[in-house]
């Protein structure tokens, strides 16, 4: 984080001079310490985010594939090649951290078809156009990467 910070300061101020190095190392170490006594942050936090790197890029890439193929399927839903048959499916995704779950309700509504409707701890109701869209949703992809995520 700390050297995240001196980047930003850097980037944001557009040009390097010794002045602006040295506000900007004073300003990481006050911003880092704040951090750290009031927020709970601690250079853990760092070393996780590092380590996860790679499989929130995957995580990534992965939504946004099934992004395109959930567009596709509601594409034929609009132009009514099938009608829609709503549903609700509730199930628990077994995730303790607060971030996985958040991240898995986000994903599924982001996916065309599919609207999280109520997410507490690890319960999620889903509302799915049809019920094939919420089939083994609690064995998704994004819950086997989210699981890989420690």
């Amino acid at each position: 984080m700390y050297l995240f910070i001196i980047i930003l300061w850097i980037i944001l101020n557009g040009r390097i001079t010794g002045e602006i190095i040295v506000f900007g190392i004073l300003l990481s170490v006050a911003v880092s310490l704040f951090a750290n006594r009031v927020i709970g942050y601690s250079p853990e936090v760092d070393r996780r985010i590092i380590r996860n790197l790679p499989l929130f890029i995957l995580y990534v890439l992965v939504l946004i594939w099934e992004i395109m193929k959930a567009s596709v399927e509601v594409s034929g839903l609009a132009i009514g090649r099938r009608k829609p048959e709503p549903v609700l499916i509730e199930f628990h995704s077994g995730f303790e951290t607060n971030l996985q779950n958040v991240l898995l309700a986000n994903s599924i509504t982001l996916t065309p078809g599919t609207i999280t409707v109520f997410q507490e701890g690890d319960r999620f109701v889903v509302h799915c156009l049809r019920a094939e869209y919420g089939e083994g949703m609690e064995e998704c992809i994004f819950v086997k990467l989210l699981r890989k995520m420690k």
